[in-house]
């Protein structure tokens, strides 16, 4: 069906090819808590139109972690959540007030080798993952999402540094995007971005990620809790990698 009502920017080739991705990328975020957001990230902005990758691919994303939070909802830290979600608000509101643009290399240096801080060094002080700490960094990131469109491994990295559990570390993480990914489509649906063109397409999506969100979670109920975080810590390390080398080629070290 959304290949029926695609948007002038899409081809059915080049949306079929995204609704497979969906799946793919739905299923490495459930098995593995991060990642398949901003992979999917990176592929949009091969094709889509500039104005659209981050409205379009914050709405499909609100879709997959609902789901995704759906499905784990009784493993979801709602302590978290609620230090998490006044956060939200607030750094939606400063966000769609200001809307502007960052520079793209200062923002990606400063988010990967945080990322690699959280997963390599030292655990974060007790009072960081406090409820204080947990408003700050949902402020902080809901607010970057507005320019950056994929904060997902930083959310994560976060919440990786409070639960150990797989289950809890997946269900709270898909929690909190939901409540990120809300405040972005509502900013952006404030701001005039057209989205009832790309509503058929990004349905597609959002179902797809489903299908890909089920099947991950059937790999999650495999992985033993260390074997989690091991795999978890890899992938969020080759995220902040992959950013520090965007942040490099973006500053024209080569």
């Amino acid at each position: 069906m959304a290949l029926l009502y695609l948007p002038d920017a899409l081809s059915p080739t080049l949306a079929g090819l995204l609704l497979a991705t969906s799946v793919l990328t739905s299923m490495i975020t459930a098995a593995l808590g991060a990642g398949g957001g901003a992979l999917l990230l990176a592929l949009m902005a091969l094709w889509l139109p500039p104005a659209a990758i981050i409205p379009v691919h914050g709405l499909i994303q609100l879709g997959s972690n609902a789901g995704r939070a759906g499905l784990t909802w009784r493993h979801i830290d709602w302590k978290v959540i609620a230090a998490f979600l006044p956060g939200v608000l607030l750094g939606g509101l400063i966000g769609g007030l200001m809307l502007v643009h960052l520079p793209a290399a200062v923002w990606q240096m400063a988010i990967a080798l945080f990322i690699l801080y959280l997963c390599w060094g030292p655990s974060l002080p007790k009072a960081i993952l406090s409820p204080l700490g947990t408003f700050v960094a949902a402020l902080a990131t809901t607010f970057l999402t507005l320019f950056v469109g994929a904060t997902g491994p930083l959310v994560a990295a976060f919440v990786k540094q409070i639960h150990r559990d797989r289950f809890r570390t997946v269900a709270t993480f898909a929690c909190a995007m939901t409540l990120q990914h809300s405040a972005k489509g509502l900013v952006f649906g404030l701001t005039g971005f057209a989205l009832h063109e790309w509503l058929p397409f990004i349905a597609g999506m959002i179902a797809c990620g489903f299908l890909g969100t089920w099947i991950g979670l059937r790999l999650l109920i495999r992985l033993s809790n260390l074997h989690f975080q091991k795999y978890f810590n890899i992938l969020l390390t080759l995220l902040a990698l992959r950013l520090l080398w965007q942040a490099a080629r973006t500053a024209g070290f080569f």
